[in-house]
């Protein structure tokens, strides 16, 4: 066993971490700090002024200097950026030892290139307004992302900011090895961009592979390879808006004898209520739902709307964020 002395040494070793956070990720922080004693909240006074522009105030300004301190963000809409991106900006500028931003969800990700000439990537937009983040006295900030769409726009941050890309891939495969039919899974990718997201993480399962391949004018989802006869298939992942794809290979995969279909994706975006396509109505045939629909909380908004809603079960990204601080 280790000794008291021993024990007090790993713990100095640590960061004392003074964490923020939006209003939206209230809940969040809340869990982050509750996993360890070395996350302290703080809070901001998010006020507006008559004309509805923000009239912000950081809380404990004074008491931060010198101290290690982190942002928990969530860009959840255009309209929530400004007054956060006003906080990032200052944060590192009260003479703090460190800064690090925890954005679990990078909004733009998927708006990463041109497919003609006008096309705006709105992705490197981000990245750039990120990548302007003052430096603290401890150097450039620490980004904390989990699973971007798009493993290249590492690329797009310049030097002032040191992305660091998390995955909840680990928060799914706890969760699998806890069901009853552990033994009997495998993991379907809806695409080729999933598979070579994701396959690596995964690869003790077995697995199936989808694709939207074109019929005349039609786009349809068939199994390019893998076979789900008889077992219960996960579709994984990174993100779902308003879940079409996600259902329809739903149904492929249960036409070609999946015993049941469930799905996890880290980010749980759901526009315009789009989340209630996957819960069951009153007299709605099992064979057309999903047994489990996994999803982290990074997207706030979603874990709130979907509370206690089946097929929805949350895989708290907490613990991961709480390690994240601390690298």
């Amino acid at each position: 066993m280790e000794d008291k002395r021993e024990v007090k040494a790993k713990k100095s070793q640590k960061k004392q971490v003074h964490l923020f956070y939006c209003v939206e990720c209230e809940e969040l922080a809340r869990k982050v700090a509750a996993q360890s004693d070395l996350i302290t909240l703080q809070s901001i006074n998010w006020r507006n002024f008559a004309d509805g522009w923000p009239n912000l105030y950081i809380n404990s300004a004074h008491d931060i200097r010198g101290q290690h301190v982190a942002f928990l963000a969530s860009f959840s809409s255009p309209g929530v950026i400004f007054e956060q991106i006003s906080v990032i900006y200052a944060l590192p500028r009260l003479f703090v030892a460190s800064f690090t931003l925890v954005l679990p969800f990078f909004p733009t990700g998927s708006f990463e290139r041109m497919e003609e000439e006008g096309d705006v990537a709105t992705a490197f937009t981000m990245a750039r307004i990120l990548s302007n983040i003052p430096t603290s006295r401890g150097g450039p900030t620490s980004l904390v992302i989990y699973d971007i769409h798009a493993l290249q726009e590492r690329f797009y941050f310049s030097d002032h900011v040191l992305p660091l890309f998390e995955t909840g891939i680990p928060l799914l495969k706890q969760r699998l090895h806890q069901l009853p039919d552990a033994n009997n899974i495998v993991i379907a990718f809806p695409d080729d961009g999933a598979w070579k997201r994701f396959h690596k993480m995964l690869d003790h399962f077995p697995t199936v592979v989808c694709a939207k391949v074109r019929e005349g004018d039609k786009r349809i989802v068939r199994i390019k390879e893998g076979n789900p006869a008889g077992y219960h298939v996960v579709i994984v992942d990174d993100l779902v808006q308003s879940g079409g794809t996600l259902i329809e290979c739903q149904k492929v995969l249960a036409a070609h004898g999946a015993a049941k279909v469930s799905a996890y994706v880290t980010h749980g975006v759901f526009p315009k209520g789009s989340w209630e396509r996957f819960t069951l109505k009153n007299g709605e045939n099992m064979e057309n739902a999903f047994a489990n629909f996994w999803i982290t909380d990074s997207c706030p908004l979603t874990v709130k709307a979907i509370a206690n809603k089946a097929p929805f079960e949350v895989l708290s990204l907490a613990g991961s964020i709480a390690d994240a601080l601390q690298i």
